[in-house]
């Protein structure tokens, strides 16, 4: 549509089989729509070859602009940092990968025309590993069980965000947020477009258990208080079964005095068993506690080495 800018917003590390195929079928999908595009990679300090083909794009279509970080900013602060980079009336999301399908980019156009601020791509299967999707879908239904709002389920952010939306997660300036939450959090009705995630097409995944449970704790620690409220009352019920296991020994052993003997094991056990307890939800209060030091830093979301084409 004549006037209109869609700012797509790609991060990416070590994507040199990608980025070209990834650009390639973006410049497809808006073919027909009409809209004028940008398109941002957030290159992560890529260490093969994909510094070199974002400098090419950059060459050949201004459109193309490029942020070259100074090193490996993490999973959440260089796409965000992005974002917050983009210029259009409305940005897209999406990953490098190609697990996040072009192809669905009219749709989510259509939806921001019926006037949807946010349109989501929401994944009813994957061609990931089975196991890996029951436990994902198996975290979503816990953290949207235990959330204060009402959390997506199988949502990595893949979709069409208004300006509006982009101005809001703008003026929290949180500097490690979930967006997936604040979203919901917002209160926008939200169009979903569900679609089969396929496995990448070049490369590794960059996610490792240790990502994958930083987002965890991210989406509950941001969103819910029930997991310190059941550290609390799990710690109440423990100390009051303790309590009367201890009674009801003693008193057995007044009334048996020679004939009972418990021995060291139940003693053991029982330490044991408490002692992991508390060592648990000291974790989760680890977790709140890290959540707040990261928002008490304050800082930069990224430092920039270079930047491509954002002067056109």
């Amino acid at each position: 549509m004549a006037g209109k800018l869609i700012s797509v917003v790609v991060p990416c590390m070590n994507e040199e089989g990608n980025v070209e195929a990834l650009h390639e079928q973006v410049a497809e999908a808006f073919g027909p729509t009409g809209y004028d595009f940008e398109m941002i990679f957030a290159d992560n300090a890529s260490t093969d070859g994909t510094q070199e083909k974002l400098r090419a794009l950059a060459a050949k279509d201004k459109r193309v602009k490029v942020i070259f970080n100074m090193r490996n900013f993490g999973h959440i602060r260089s796409p965000y940092n992005a974002l917050m980079q983009a210029k259009g009336d409305a940005i897209i999301a999406m990953v490098a990968d190609l697990q996040d399908p072009p192809q669905l980019i009219p749709e989510f156009l259509k939806g921001w025309e019926e006037g949807y601020k946010i349109i989501l791509g929401q994944k009813t299967d994957s061609a990931e590993s089975g196991l890996f999707y029951l436990l994902r879908s198996i975290y979503y239904k816990l953290v949207k069980a235990m959330a204060e709002v009402p959390l997506l389920e199988h949502i990595t952010g893949f979709g069409l965000y208004d300006r509006e939306v982009i101005e809001q997660l703008r003026a929290l300036n949180d500097p490690y947020p979930y967006v997936r939450g604040l979203i919901s959090e917002f209160g926008y009705p939200v169009k979903r477009i569900t679609y089969t995630q396929q496995k990448r097409k070049s490369g590794v995944t960059k996610n490792n258990f240790y990502t994958l449970f930083d987002m965890a704790m991210l989406g509950f620690t941001s969103h819910s208080k029930v997991p310190l409220r059941l550290a609390s009352l799990i710690g109440f019920a423990c100390a009051i079964l303790s309590l009367l296991a201890g009674l009801a020994f003693f008193i057995y052993k007044l009334f048996n005095w020679t004939e009972v003997s418990f021995g060291v094991a139940p003693m053991a056990i029982g330490l044991f068993f408490f002692s992991s307890v508390q060592l648990m939800f000291l974790g989760v209060v680890g977790e709140y506690v890290g959540a707040i030091h990261t928002q008490v830093q304050k800082r930069p979301l990224v430092v920039e080495r270079e930047r491509l084409n954002f002067d056109e």
